[in-house]
């Protein structure tokens, strides 16, 4: 194919789109940034005008796949009104929703380990977790040793979490093939913390600024 020039409207919008779906295809590691440009058309001097490197590439990649999952989770905590189990579980099978539904973009955000890649998107992931442990902190609030299991079981929660949208992911399951299992792992969740009797037990809890998680 041959090389465009830097004026024909190589825009970051179409690079993103474009290198989507190479990442998708190939893979991180089977790609460079001359390849990428390569399979567009473009000389690679074309793609170091809007990114320094692949990683950058990658990066605002899942940054903007982050972006997609967090303001998902925002409105749903804003359409609940308050803190309480159901809005735990909603968030929860929001959240393995979102996997199934997009496991090319899970993969890209939670699952690929490449050593040039560990100084990005660990802002992103954090915000995803710390999602979970405002509603999970607020929920336990008041409970016995909640105080000290604050800081892990969000962890726990997201890990399990994670696990059942990687196996699903792995063999290629869908949210409606998975759905039965999704609810299944979320019920014995709340049972495991036994958040059914606690909501019994204590008020509603009113809604706190989320927009900054």
């Amino acid at each position: 194919m041959a090389r465009k020039a830097v004026t024909q409207e190589l825009s970051r919008e179409r690079i993103l789109t474009e290198a989507r779906e190479l990442f998708n295809t190939f893979g991180y590691r089977a790609l460079t940034m001359r390849s990428i440009a390569k399979a567009m058309g473009y000389s690679h001097g074309a793609l170091y005008y809007h990114f320094n490197e692949k990683a950058e590439l990658f990066y605002a990649l899942i940054k903007d796949d982050f972006s997609m999952l967090l303001q998902r989770q925002r409105e749903m905590v804003l359409r609940e009104h308050g803190f309480t189990v159901n809005l735990l579980q909603k968030l929860m099978l929001e959240f393995i929703w979102f996997g199934l539904s997009n496991p090319n973009h899970y993969e890209m955000m939670f699952m690929i380990h490449e050593p040039e890649l560990q100084q990005y998107s660990r802002t992103e992931q954090a915000q995803c977790l710390e999602m979970f442990a405002i509603v999970l902190r607020q929920v336990l609030s008041g409970q016995p040793e909640a105080e000290s299991k604050k800081f892990t079981l969000p962890w726990n929660l997201f890990m399990s979490l994670h696990g059942l949208i990687s196996y699903c992911i792995q063999f290629k399951l869908t949210y409606e093939d998975a759905r039965k299992l999704a609810e299944e792992q979320v019920r014995l969740i709340c049972a495991s913390l036994n958040l059914d009797a606690l909501e019994q037990q204590r008020p509603h809890v009113t809604l706190v600024n989320i927009e900054s998680a």
